[in-house]
């Protein structure tokens, strides 16, 4: 009996991560139920054996992807001095890398939009997970009074987003990459020097 409890935890994870892939590629209106089920390897016979609606697992797979992208944003934080916590998320999300693959990055670019016409459920996991990431970036700003540390970092997160957006919209090239300089100079308060880029975390540039 225990097996079969651990199998079904694993198969349900198995489905809620493979959703949350598939979505950030293809967007939250643009997978069935069959498709997301066939992400995770299974017929769509048993999605009810997990899931009370399709809007049940959107809600998870959101919540599944920005658990990555706040695990990711912790660890980058502790490796780093406490003057370049901020400076290095905001380099490694308004990077190349995250731009060119969606299918591991931050949900809020991918399927914001999506979620602002979907069921409450789906936007009340996106808005949790939001504000982790905005609590993150209050915790590495300068001390300055609570209400304006929330500000910059609401702020910060609204613009890396939109760059986000716009970088993908506009498809590769120097445009693209403009967009993220703008993105990482409005935000850092300064231009970011061009550089081969790496999946590792990078700082924005010294002036």
């Amino acid at each position: 009996m225990r097996y079969l409890g651990d199998h079904r935890r694993q198969t349900h994870r198995r489905i809620v991560e493979n959703a949350s892939y598939g979505l950030r590629q293809n967007g939250a209106e643009g997978l069935s139920v069959v498709e997301l089920m066939k992400l995770a390897g299974l017929t769509h016979g048993g999605f009810y054996n997990h899931f009370e609606s399709r809007a049940a697992l959107v809600g998870e797979a959101i919540g599944f992807a920005m658990d990555q992208m706040v695990e990711r944003w912790k660890k980058l934080a502790n490796r780093k001095a406490s003057g370049d916590r901020f400076e290095t998320l905001i380099a490694d999300y308004l990077s190349s890398r995250h731009r060119d693959n969606p299918r591991q990055g931050c949900a809020l670019p991918a399927l914001a939009a999506d979620v602002a016409r979907s069921s409450p459920s789906e936007q009340r996991a996106l808005a949790s997970k939001l504000e982790e990431m905005i609590d993150i970036l209050i915790d590495v700003l300068p001390a300055e009074g609570p209400q304006q540390v929330r500000q910059i970092a609401t702020s910060a997160i609204a613009t890396m987003v939109g760059s986000i957006v716009l970088s993908r919209a506009v498809g590769a090239g120097k445009l693209s990459d403009d967009i993220l300089d703008a993105g990482r100079m409005t935000v850092c308060g300064r231009p970011h020097k061009r550089q081969h880029r790496t999946a590792k975390a990078m700082s924005c540039d010294k002036p």
